[in-house]
């Protein structure tokens, strides 16, 4: 056990002389012995927590994000100082490492873009934290990398987290809204590899004042939230684009013309019938909103009479089933048995519609929660 414990002792003595070695290096040695004790940091940074937070007692977080616009290796290093630790990353922040990012993403070759899209991630985490971080310089560095053709799909992912991140704090709505974000998030909602992310990062928003009134004024909504609507594939994708589309049409006239003139109503039906749980519950209640418009025309009110958005998962009271009963009968004997051929097809490869039929009956019996 003594021999154990002193060659337990030596191995920790080992990577100690040699973090120690680096630092002073890091400090005070040559380009090249910087470099090549960023390289140490880095490997001795792979093994654990309680290195990397040692490695920032001894500080050696400053001189690596000095070293950022001309070291591949010193934004590796810096990406695993953060892996764990919220104190490292905002001492890459106090260091500086926002103003160190490329004004120019698109001379940056893919390996490096991937890197820095990586260290941003990491970084962004501190937005769901008390600490205080400008998020304003982030963002326009990671729309570029997202409008750059010469990104990856994976680079994309990652700057999309980054995004979500930096969206779930209500504070930074606005600079997201207004700095062409929205069109960007848009257009990326379209690619299926990153549509989810680009989707629950506009969720976050559209439930914002500036956010919404973004979307509301996009070109491409609602057309391209519709057409993912149609992703049978994609479930969590149907279910974010419902979702957003709720936020928009609700106590809203004129979002809900647009929706209707753009033929939102069949879409919907289809969903209604043939998506997940959750995307069949939203869809309802979209439908149920589409109901009342036509019945406001009749009436003395302005619009649908509905309280506030409500997505979870609570059941429904009996009369809110009954009404749902109701309005799927009605609805999908008036508007969807004369599509039924192409529906029925899309779902199950051109079997014969009595199916759908069955499916219509049996949904409309069932008690579908809002």
């Amino acid at each position: 056990m003594g021999e154990m414990g002193k060659e337990g002792d030596n191995k920790d003595n080992g990577w100690m002389m040699v973090l120690q070695k680096s630092v002073k290096k890091l400090h005070f040695g040559s380009l090249d012995e910087k470099e090549v004790a960023v390289k140490e940091i880095k490997k001795l940074a792979k093994e654990d927590l309680k290195r990397r937070k040692l490695m920032a007692e001894l500080g050696v977080i400053p001189p690596l994000v000095a070293m950022v616009a001309g070291s591949h290796q010193a934004v590796q290093a810096l990406i695993q100082l953060g892996n764990g630790s919220f104190t490292n990353k905002a001492l890459m922040v106090e260091a500086g490492i926002l103003s160190k990012l490329p004004q120019k993403t698109d001379n940056l070759d893919g390996n490096t873009r991937q890197e820095f899209a990586e260290l941003i991630l990491s970084i962004s985490s501190l937005a769901n934290t008390p600490y205080n971080m400008d998020s304003s310089r982030i963002i326009p560095f990671v729309v570029s990398i997202l409008d750059s053709s010469n990104s990856s799909v994976e680079t994309k992912c990652t700057c999309l987290g980054t995004l979500y991140n930096i969206s779930s704090v209500l504070e930074n709505s606005a600079s997201l809204a207004t700095s062409g974000t929205v069109t960007t998030l848009l257009r990326l909602s379209s690619l299926k590899e990153a549509s989810e992310k680009a989707l629950a990062t506009l969720g976050n928003l559209v439930v914002t004042l500036m956010g919404k009134k973004a979307m509301e004024e996009n070109p491409m909504v609602p057309e391209s939230l519709m057409e993912i609507m149609t992703w049978e594939e994609k479930p969590k994708c149907q279910e974010l684009s419902v979702y957003i589309l709720m936020i928009l049409a609700h106590q809203s006239s004129i979002q809900r013309e647009k929706m209707a003139k753009a033929g939102i109503v069949p879409v919907l039906l289809e969903v209604a019938l043939l998506g997940s749980s959750l995307a069949q519950k939203r869809a309802l209640k979209l439908l149920q909103w589409f109901k009342d418009e036509r019945q406001s025309k009749m009436g003395p009110h302005s619009g649908p009479q509905v309280g506030r958005v409500s997505i979870d998962s609570s059941p429904m009271s009996p009369r809110a089933v009954d009404e749902s009963k109701k309005l799927m009968k009605k609805i999908v004997k008036q508007s969807l048995y004369k599509n039924m051929e192409t529906i029925t097809s899309r779902a199950n490869g051109g079997s014969d519609s009595s199916r759908l039929k069955s499916l219509v009956v049996s949904s409309s019996s069932k008690s579908l929660p809002y």
